[in-house]
Protein backbone atom coordinates (compact mmCIF):
# COMPACT_ATOMS: atom_id res chain seq x y z
CA UNK A 1 0.00 0.00 0.00
CA UNK A 2 1.23 3.34 -1.00
CA UNK A 3 1.20 6.74 1.26
CA UNK A 4 -1.26 9.22 0.19
CA UNK A 5 0.32 12.29 -1.49
CA UNK A 6 0.86 14.90 1.19
CA UNK A 7 -0.81 18.46 0.68
CA UNK A 8 1.11 20.96 -1.19
CA UNK A 9 -0.13 23.12 2.03
CA UNK A 10 3.34 25.54 3.85
CA UNK A 11 1.25 26.74 6.73
CA UNK A 12 0.92 29.81 4.67
CA UNK A 13 -2.96 30.50 4.79
CA UNK A 14 -4.30 33.17 3.02
CA UNK A 15 -7.36 33.37 0.50
CA UNK A 16 -6.87 35.65 -2.62
CA UNK A 17 -9.84 36.92 -3.65
CA UNK A 18 -9.27 38.02 -6.93
CA UNK A 19 -7.72 34.31 -7.92
CA UNK A 20 -10.06 32.59 -5.56
CA UNK A 21 -7.24 30.38 -4.42
CA UNK A 22 -4.63 30.56 -1.34
CA UNK A 23 -1.80 32.68 -1.73
CA UNK A 24 0.32 30.10 0.21
CA UNK A 25 -0.11 26.79 -2.28
CA UNK A 26 -2.23 27.87 -4.77
CA UNK A 27 -5.08 25.49 -4.49
CA UNK A 28 -8.91 26.72 -4.50
CA UNK A 29 -11.25 26.81 -1.59
CA UNK A 30 -12.65 24.03 -2.88
CA UNK A 31 -9.72 21.48 -3.75
CA UNK A 32 -8.33 22.59 -0.01
CA UNK A 33 -11.76 21.63 1.86
CA UNK A 34 -12.04 18.50 0.01
CA UNK A 35 -8.58 17.40 -0.57
CA UNK A 36 -8.67 14.54 2.24
CA UNK A 37 -11.66 12.73 -0.03
CA UNK A 38 -10.14 13.73 -3.33
CA UNK A 39 -8.81 10.26 -5.54
CA UNK A 40 -5.17 10.25 -5.95
CA UNK A 41 -5.82 11.09 -9.44
CA UNK A 42 -7.41 14.39 -8.96
CA UNK A 43 -4.23 15.45 -6.05
CA UNK A 44 -1.77 14.58 -8.84
CA UNK A 45 -3.45 16.53 -10.80
CA UNK A 46 -3.79 19.16 -8.33
CA UNK A 47 0.05 18.93 -7.52
CA UNK A 48 0.68 19.24 -10.98
CA UNK A 49 -1.15 22.48 -11.70
CA UNK A 50 0.46 23.97 -8.38
CA UNK A 51 3.56 22.11 -8.34
CA UNK A 52 5.59 25.82 -9.69
CA UNK A 53 3.56 27.92 -8.00
CA UNK A 54 5.53 30.57 -5.48
CA UNK A 55 3.39 32.49 -2.59
CA UNK A 56 2.76 35.79 -2.78
CA UNK A 57 4.38 37.97 0.04
CA UNK A 58 2.08 38.23 2.88
CA UNK A 59 0.86 41.48 3.65
CA UNK A 60 3.10 43.83 6.27
CA UNK A 61 0.88 43.60 9.78
CA UNK A 62 -0.89 46.76 11.21
CA UNK A 63 1.32 48.93 12.52
CA UNK A 64 1.11 49.66 16.35
CA UNK A 65 -1.07 52.48 17.61
CA UNK A 66 0.81 55.70 17.99
CA UNK A 67 1.35 56.13 21.81
CA UNK A 68 -0.14 59.46 23.34
CA UNK A 69 1.97 61.43 25.41
CA UNK A 70 0.52 63.12 28.51
CA UNK A 71 -0.36 66.25 28.28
Amino acid sequence: MTAPIASPCRNLCCLDRTRKSCTGCGRTIEEIVHWRSMSDADRTAVMARVEDFQPLPRPAPFPPPARQTPS
